[in-house]
């Protein structure tokens, strides 16, 4: 990355320094524990029943140095056991933020630098780069999420196959999985694979395993003696290190428990902490990197930290984004630094604020979709009397913002796999009526985004300019710095919406008139629809096997994983046998009459979505392919 596009490191490590000059005396010190007011605890009592969460744990440090930690409701729903405040949590993708730094330590050693390109550190590993000669994927590409790699494949995620101590390149095992999909340094683009390879960078340049590294290199030094990224389990079935009864119980919706289990891409989530350790991280973040009056991390890289640079938006001048650890954050009238984690039976977040030198830290044991979170963190920023930011003022949009007007798809997908999905379900639609603009997601409320000056806009709900509109190679391109949607031709949506309109439509004429068939005893095998019903009423075969399955083997070669290969690969050749017996009984048509013509239309309709699914990669549906 040329230093001309964007702020030097030096130049954004002095801009943290006087942010940060309030509370660098702080960042060695011991953590000093005070009582947690009464009401908050309340408060956060009554939020875990209302939302159905189990139990939580949070930290909070005070701009004078203190540091309060405290918890509340159950550690272990099935045991009626208390969360206490110092009940050891899993944090998910919050790890991202120590392993970081923990890649940061290794720069600052000299021992690799942020612009090392990846494969000069990892020759052997399959990256698949159109623009490899000129933009190699570099250390902070991986870093910043700004690599172009895929986020996760569902077996990654989702398998009984990993053990604590499985190599990190079995994550990678099989073809094309490594592919850049964007121009590396440009679009933000969140990615668990890009974390799995620096923990694969970590092991080669120390010659030991990152968990061992990071434990001895990092926490050590940072006091986190309650912390660790090696494997912790509740199982009893496991004995040793990985057995813990002090680490809460995961939970899922209903109080259902759900133990900690290994991952294939655990650099990426896998960290086991206690609310007073992350309250020592935060001080760490806020400071000038420096441990003991000893340079730890270099300044230059303390300051870049959370600032966005080098991607698009950024140069388009939108500060909002992702820097090397941390995403810019702006939430109710206030702007901080923080990460978000969700892992198997727990959520979390870690947030800074360098201006106020203050942060708090909220863990959950329990991961459930349709609780509201963002309710704590209202609590602890109310708690912690953040003060709130002034919204900015409305400003004069360029005068040709009317031609960003149309329809937008996620621009890269978060998956490639289910890019097809993306589009037909997760488009957005965006309209300007002379004075603000309009997103109007397919799910999900619109928002309205008011000009700020050009090409910036600020939501409603967003204190600072949260979206840019740009023009990428005659492409017109929507982004919050964290997410970019490109202007889909209208033409293209039409088809796609088309087919799957007339798709839906066919399958359900082919099991409705199959199955009023077949209750008047009317769907002999001669029958044009008596394959193709079959082979919709084969989906239900896989049903009972994925009820009684874990949600985390849905990533695995299982019975049921197999039946649903098989039963979703045999529709199109089921509608294919079933049009080709309308073509051969043509000329007898008059057996049905009119209904013999719309066989062949829903057949016909069916298998042109079939097609399309499969050409999309989604038929037949591997799960352990996605």
């Amino acid at each position: 990355m040329t230093s001309n596009r964007h702020p030097t490191l030096a130049m954004r490590a002095r801009r943290w320094l006087r942010r940060a000059l309030p509370v660098l005396l702080l960042c060695g010190a011991t953590a000093h524990a005070a009582p947690v007011p009464a009401t908050l605890e309340a408060d956060f009592a009554a939020g875990l029943k209302d939302e159905g969460l189990a139990g939580a744990v949070w930290s909070e440090v005070l701009p004078d140095g203190k540091v309060r930690t405290g918890a509340a409701g159950l550690r272990d729903v099935a045991a009626k056991a208390s969360m206490q405040a110092d009940t050891r949590v899993q944090v998910g993708s919050v790890a991202k933020v120590m392993l970081a730094l923990g890649v940061l330590r290794l720069i600052s050693e000299d021992r690799l630098t942020l612009d090392t390109p990846v494969q000069q550190v990892l020759p052997e590993l399959a990256l698949r780069n159109p623009w490899l000669a000129s933009d190699p994927v570099r250390i902070r590409h991986l870093l910043a999420h700004t690599a172009g790699l895929d986020n996760v494949r569902l077996w990654q995620a989702f398998s009984g196959k990993p053990q604590p101590d499985t190599p990190l390149a079995e994550a990678f095992d099989g073809g094309g999985l490594l592919r850049v999909r964007t121009r590396p340094g440009t679009r933000y683009a969140y990615s668990n694979m890009g974390y799995g390879v620096l923990g694969m960078v970590i092991e080669r340049v120390t010659g030991q395993p990152y968990e061992r590294y990071l434990d001895a290199q990092l926490l050590q030094p940072l006091g986190m003696a309650d912390s660790t990224f090696g494997f912790v389990t509740q199982m009893s079935t496991q004995t040793g290190a990985q057995r813990n009864p002090r680490l809460a119980m995961g939970h899922v919706e209903h109080g259902v428990a759900q133990a900690a289990v290994p991952q294939y891409l655990r650099p990426a989530g896998q960290f086991t902490t206690t609310a007073d350790d992350m309250a020592r991280l935060a001080q760490f973040l806020l400071g000038d990197g420096k441990l003991k009056g000893a340079q730890f991390i270099d300044l230059a890289l303390m300051g870049a930290l959370s600032e966005p640079a080098g991607t698009d938006a950024a140069q388009a001048g939108l500060e909002t984004g992702h820097g090397l650890a941390l995403a810019v954050r702006d939430r109710h009238n206030v702007v901080g630094a923080c990460h978000p984690g969700t892992t198997a039976g727990f959520r979390a977040m870690l947030c800074i604020y360098p201006e106020q030198g203050s942060a708090f830290f909220v863990a959950f044991n329990t991961d459930a979709e349709g609780a509201d979170y963002e309710r704590f963190n209202r609590l602890l920023l109310r708690d912690l009397d953040v003060p709130l930011r002034a919204p900015a003022p409305r400003g004069t949009p360029a005068p040709t913002v009317e031609n960003w007007q149309g329809v937008y798809v996620p621009s890269p997908s978060a998956m490639a796999s289910m890019a097809w999905v993306d589009a037909v379900f997760g488009f957005t639609r965006l309209k300007w009526d002379g004075e603000s603009l309009f997103l109007i997601p397919f799910q999900g409320e619109p928002k309205e985004l008011e000009p700020v000056g050009g090409f910036l806009f600020r939501a409603s709900d967003r204190s600072t300019p949260s979206h840019v509109l740009m023009q990428e190679e005659g492409r017109h391109v929507l982004s919050d710095g964290l997410r970019s949607y490109e202007r889909a031709s209208m033409l293209r949506m039409l088809v796609l919406w088309g087919s799957l309109a007339l798709g839906v439509a066919g399958l359900l004429y082919v099991l409705l008139v199959g199955v009023y068939r077949a209750a008047r005893r009317s769907l002999g095998r001669a029958d044009h629809l008596f394959a193709p019903v079959l082979s919709l009423l084969g989906l239900l075969l896989p049903l009972p096997f994925l009820y009684f399955q874990s949600f985390l083997r849905l990533g695995d070669v299982t019975i049921a994983s197999v039946l649903l290969a098989l039963a979703t690969g045999a529709l199109p050749l089921a509608m294919a046998f079933g049009l080709a017996r309308c073509w051969r009984s043509r000329g007898t048509a008059a057996e049905y009459g009119t209904l013999a013509k719309w066989d062949w239309v829903a057949l016909l309709a069916a298998l042109q979505l079939l097609l399309v699914l499969a050409w999309w990669g989604l038929l037949p549906l591997r799960l352990w392919h996605l």
